[in-house]
């Protein structure tokens, strides 16, 4: 894929860059590796101003940045201005939280023989980060501000329809007064990344993205046997029983599911709704996916804008149509909208069995499977079948069904009476094929730091000292 901004409104070029050539890849791997050795001695409190900077300079842009997001993959201009607003958190929760996160861990000495033990948390240096285009600041910022707050050195190799918004990132950086090549992009291919990775100046990476892609960066990582973090994507359940309000669980699942028009690796995609309560929340549910307006992303009563790229729409198109023909029913949505642009509308399907591409693959795209079951135990099963493992959404007033949900779904996150989501204050990531390791949080920034053991022992006595 060319590294280039496509409007995905019209399908218009807007602007293209050139690859780095090699010789512009290794000035800037040296650069970062010269910025590691240095700034992993600057102090906490000193990144904590500059993370608070970087703040105030991202909320005087909002507006221009909102806007470049839109134009770069679609998603309606309010959905860019909440991305742009969680990035700006982030950055002022690390730089709240970082002296506490960093802090050093006493443990019990005298079991140990010495006189003090403890773990003190140091950077590894130079990270790797291989970013998806769906949410193009938030993904990328929720490596970065760990990263810099703990004292490591980012690489950003980010989606390739989006090199301004990558770009940006690494001018927000230095213009909020980090030092010079402390966060810096790189305009490369995917072909590019192993190089990257394999270079020994490079320590760890962390990927959000395809199943594929995970693998390959894995089985680069392991025969490097460098640290990776892998989020690689989700069919997240979403499970509604009867003693759940009805009405507000529907309004959250048409949010859940055309979040960032449907393309979120942990929007709701799999519905699985109680007998009981099946006919009246799917028509609620239906209602209020055919009432979205889909139109001009930057236009204020968009609720859904077009897909990022000409062939996620086709994938999204491959998926319905294979369940179309095997049997699967569209109650709404299903077909391409004619007009310039990959729009597609929402999209509701009933009876998809597993012999449906899309029971147990991911569909990136406004696109819901709805499902009756007779109990949460069958749900829970029917849920825990698919390979992927991120979130798990729960709707329940009962509370041995949400102690049962807790500890049988198999995922990263378990969200009860709400929908998946990314917070700074909490942990992110899955299980199974979702990939592995944590981001945000104090787990997060902790990933990409060396957990070092001291032990220190009894001083010499001044009579063993003097001898």
């Amino acid at each position: 894929m060319a590294i280039a901004t496509t409007s995905p409104v019209s399908g218009e070029v807007l602007k293209a860059f050139d690859e780095l050539s090699p010789e512009e890849l290794e000035d800037k791997l040296a650069r970062a590796a010269a910025a590691a050795s240095s700034y992993r001695h600057t102090t906490i409190a000193q990144r904590a101003d500059w993370l608070n900077s970087a703040a105030d300079v991202l909320e005087r842009d909002a507006g221009t940045v909102s806007e470049l997001i839109t134009t770069e993959i679609g998603k309606t201009l309010r959905s860019a201005a909440d991305e742009v607003g969680k990035c700006v958190a982030a950055l002022r929760f690390y730089a709240e939280h970082g002296a506490v996160f960093l802090s050093d861990v006493s443990r019990a000495g005298s079991a140990v023989g010495a006189r003090l033990t403890y773990v003190t948390y140091q950077p590894l240096g130079v990270i790797l980060a291989v970013m998806p285009w769906n949410f193009p600041l938030w993904q990328a910022m929720r490596f970065a501000a760990p990263a810099l707050t703990a004292g490591n050195v980012g690489l950003l190799k980010h989606a390739s329809n989006v090199p301004q918004t990558a770009l940006y990132m690494e001018q927000l950086f230095r213009e909020a007064g980090f030092p010079e090549d402390v966060f810096q992009t790189l305009l490369i291919s995917s072909g590019t990344v192993e190089r990257v990775l394999r270079d020994d100046r490079v320590k760890a990476a962390t990927l959000t993205g395809s199943e594929p892609a995970g693998r390959s960066v894995a089985a680069i990582a392991g025969d490097e046997i460098k640290r990776v973090v892998l989020e690689l994507g989700g069919s997240d359940p979403f499970i509604v029983m009867p003693s759940a309000d009805i009405e507000r669980a529907a309004d959250v699942a048409v949010r859940a599911r055309t979040l960032n028009n449907g393309q979120s690796c942990v929007n709701a995609k799999r519905f699985f709704i109680h007998t009981d309560i099946y006919d009246a929340f799917l028509a609620a549910f239906v209602t209020k996916m055919k009432a979205l307006v889909v139109g001009d992303p930057i236009e204020p009563g968009t609720d859904i804008g077009p897909l990022a790229t000409e062939a996620g729409r086709e994938d999204v198109e491959a998926y319905v149509n294979d369940a179309v023909d095997k049997g699967a029913t569209v109650l709404t949505g299903g077909k391409r909208i004619e007009r310039p642009g990959w729009f597609y509308p929402p999209t509701v399907i009933t009876d998809v069995t597993r012999e449906m591409r899309m029971f147990g693959e991911e569909v990136f795209g406004p696109v819901a499977q709805v499902f009756p079951v007779s109990s949460l135990a069958e749900a829970v099963d029917l849920a825990n079948e698919h390979p992927y493992g991120l979130g798990s959404n729960l709707w329940s007033e009962d509370e041995a069904e949400r102690e049962t949900f807790i500890r049988d779904i198999q995922s990263g996150m378990a969200f009860i009476n709400g929908h998946t989501a990314s917070y700074p204050e909490i942990p992110f990531g899955g299980i199974k094929r979702s990939g592995y390791g944590r981001e945000l949080a104090d787990v997060g920034m902790k990933e990409f730091m060396n957990a070092k053991t001291v032990w220190v022992g009894e001083s010499a006595s001044p009579e063993t000292s003097s001898r």
